[in-house]
Formats: structure tokens, sequence, C-alpha cells
């Protein structure tokens, strides 16, 4: 896929790279000439140009990218007018903008952001939920059900997962496991050991029944 990421502060500079580093094809673009000579050499293309320009977004191919993502959420006026531009006048197919309130993310998606990210609020939450709950590595799916990493109890161990009958006893489902930090498909007759990192999906409260075990 072609990324482009419009506004390379710290999080678009991170995530520039971050997708350079997965694989994926990436322009940076910014009106810093250091910053782009600073990134050049870690993705696809950086290209330095007046990026409230509509001529000068389109003459270096903007609107033939899969993904623009516009990070320049500190900005909050150039944010939505280079959004708006995105959507209304080089039709890109998909936009994702960052926002800093609110306020703001309700703007960009009224002129027709396809996502908007709020990343603080976002690193918030995640924090909180980590710091409150005895699992590590939390994915909030919504408000109350999760995806959650924890170490197998002791009393699963020596079992399958078959035979916990997880579902049926907690109304959760053991979905996969980890180990040496890659993440596997889990098989149902896998005998439960000890130090088994186990990864659950569920409903918050009976995930929280479950750390308790």
């Amino acid at each position: 896929m072609k990324f482009c990421i419009i506004g390379l502060g710290r999080f678009g500079y991170q995530l520039a790279v971050s997708l350079a580093e997965n694989g994926m094809d990436v322009m940076g673009v910014d009106e810093n000439e250091s910053i782009i000579a600073s990134i050049r050499d870690q993705i696809t293309q950086g290209v330095c140009i007046e990026i409230m320009d509509e001529a000068s977004l389109r003459s270096i191919g903007v609107d033939e990218m899969d993904v623009v993502i516009v990070s320049m959420g500190e900005d909050f006026a150039q944010s939505i007018l280079i959004t708006a531009i995105l959507k209304k006048r080089l039709k890109v197919e998909r936009v994702i903008a960052r926002a800093i309130h609110e306020v703001h993310k309700e703007i960009l998606t009224l002129i027709g952001a396809d996502h908007v990210v709020l990343p603080e609020k976002e690193i918030g939450i995640k924090l909180a939920d980590t710091l409150s709950s005895p699992f590590t590595d939390i994915i909030r799916m919504s408000h109350d059900f999760s995806i959650n990493q924890m170490r197998a109890p002791l009393s699963f161990i020596g079992n399958t997962i078959r035979d916990l009958r997880l579902f049926e006893e907690y109304n959760i489902h053991c979905i996969a496991i980890k180990k040496d930090e890659r993440i596997y498909a889990i098989d149902p007759d896998h005998i439960v050991t000890e130090g088994d990192k186990l990864i659950f999906a569920g409903n918050n409260d009976d995930l929280t029944q479950l750390a308790k075990l």
C-alpha cells in the first residue's frame, strides 16, 4: 500500500518510520527541509513543499495514494483545511486525520475524514487500562469488550483449552498464545503449561473474574 504522511512532527515522523519498517511505501511531506533531510533515508520518499497548496499536493501525486494521513493536529485550522482539500478537491480515497480534542474530531469528521484519531486520549486510556487491570497488553475493542493477555492460572495447568470449557464456565474465549514475543492461534487440544501467556477475548467483567483465579 502507498501511504502519505502530511506533517512530520513527533507523531507523524514516528508513524512514517514505523510504516516504512513494516514494508509499506511511504511518502513523508513537510514544510521543514531539515525534518525531510533527517527522515529521507528511512522512508520511500521525503518531500518538502508548501502543504497548504493544492497544486503542490497534486504535483507530488498525493491524489494517487491509498491512504493519506494528516498528522499536524496541533494546528487546528491547518489540519481542517488540508483534510478538506484532500477529500473535496483531490478526491483522496482514504484520509485519516489527527485531532487534538473532541470538537476538532467532530469538524474533521463533518468535512469528510474517513477516520480521526486522538493519540493523546487513546494513549491515556491505554495506560489507565494497563495500570488498573491484572492483564497485560490490553486491546480495548469497545467500552466493555477487550482482548487481554495473562499468564495461565495455576488451575489451568495440565488441562487442554477444550477441557477448560472457558466459554461455558466464564463466557470468554482463549484465542491465541504468545511465545517468544510472537502470537499464534491456539489449538483447542493445547495442554496448558506453567508460564503460558494466553490471550483471551470477552466482556471486561468476565475477564476480571478470570483474573481472580
